[in-house]
Parts: structure tokens; C-alpha cells; sequence
């Protein structure tokens, strides 16, 4: 529950209002339906391919920011290689940044991703983008008892790019999120 006369008494800051109202993650999530991400951001990309909403309007907020950032800290230490992460919400921005800046960045710079906990971002098409480009250079690291990285749901259409890594109850992990997993189950099977 929030406080709603605290909340009236204190200055509008985004800091002020994240403590009085539903998280932003909260009101991100919840935009479920998908559609295609902003062409200005997202040069050349099909209209097939297709994000959560929620994911894509949070990250088209601040991509500018960061591929401005990037710039400035490549130039400064001579990098060519950038490496993108994020837990939860974050791993899906992370995703789609990682989508973002190759189509921004010079030439040749190597963008690698490591998520954790990542929701399902888009469709299959979007899946099948991110495995054609990103060449190996996606791990998404995932708990055994984490719901998260099962929503929305493939039955909403969606679908995981390769790169997944399941750490087991056993504290072992597998790369193959269909399993088989510690009590001999495999997704997909009766």
C-alpha cells in the first residue's frame, strides 16, 4: 500500500514518486502487447520483429544517453569491445541496448551481453535476430527457480535468443534451457 498523503507533501521528483507509487519495473512489465521497435532507434530492422512494448519505450528513453556514454569511453581508453548487462527489467534493456548500439558504434566494435534473470523480450523473429547478430557474444544466466525468465510466456509469442545458461539446484548449471534438469524433466515433453 502507499502512502498517498506522504506522496502529496513531497517535491515531484522521479526519486519522491518511485517511493510513493508502483515500481517502474511494476508499470514496464505490464505492458505485454508487442510491436516493432522505433526505426529511428532501430535502423533497417523488419517490422516482423517485434518486443514487449514496455521493454521497448523504456529503453528508447535512455538509448541516446548511453550510445553517447559508449562513444565518449571508447574514444577515451582506445576500446573496441563493449560489454552490456542487466539483472530482471534491466537484462531486457540490456537485450534490446544490445540490439541498439552495433547499429550505432563504428565499425568492428564487439558488443558482448550477459543477463541475468531475463524475461523473454520479443517474438521469435526478434530470438532469431539477436542469435544472427550477436555470434555467440549473448549469455543470459538463469535460476532453476527463477519465474521470470518463463514471462510473459511463449504463449503471448515469445521466445529466447540462444545464450541461455540454467543454474541447477545442484548448483550445476546447463546451457540448454529445455533441460534436462535435475529431476530428469525436459521442456516440451510428457
Amino acid at each position: 500500500m502507499y502512502d498517498v498523503y506522504r506522496c502529496s507533501q513531497l517535491e515531484r521528483t522521479s526519486t519522491a514518486l518511485t517511493n510513493c507509487f508502483p515500481s517502474l519495473a511494476d508499470l514496464t512489465d505490464g505492458d505485454l502487447f508487442l510491436g516493432p521497435l522505433n526505426s529511428a532507434l532501430f535502423p533497417g530492422l523488419s517490422v516482423s520483429i517485434q518486443v514487449h512494448q514496455g521493454f521497448a519505450n523504456e529503453q528508447a528513453k535512455t538509448a541516446q544517453t548511453i550510445l553517447a556514454a559508449v562513444l565518449t569511453l571508447l574514444n577515451q581508453h582506445s576500446a573496441s569491445s563493449v560489454i552490456v548487462t542487466g539483472h530482471s527489467l534491466g537484462g531486457a534493456l540490456a537485450l534490446l541496448d544490445s540490439v541498439y548500439l552495433p547499429l550505432h558504434l563504428p565499425a568492428g566494435t564487439r558488443v558482448s551481453t550477459i543477463t541475468y534473470g531475463m524475461p523473454q523480450v520479443g517474438n521469435p523473429a526478434f530470438a532469431n535476430y539477436v542469435d544472427a547478430t550477436h555470434n555467440g557474444n549473448l549469455t543470459h544466466i538463469n535460476n532453476k527457480e527463477d519465474p521470470v525468465p518463463m514471462l510473459p510466456g511463449t504463449f503471448l509469442g515469445d521466445a529466447h535468443p540462444s545464450g541461455e545458461v540454467h543454474i541447477q539446484d545442484s548448483g550445476s548449471w546447463i546451457s540448454d534451457h529445455d533441460g534436462p534438469y535435475d529431476d530428469g524433466i525436459v521442456m516440451g515433453t510428457c
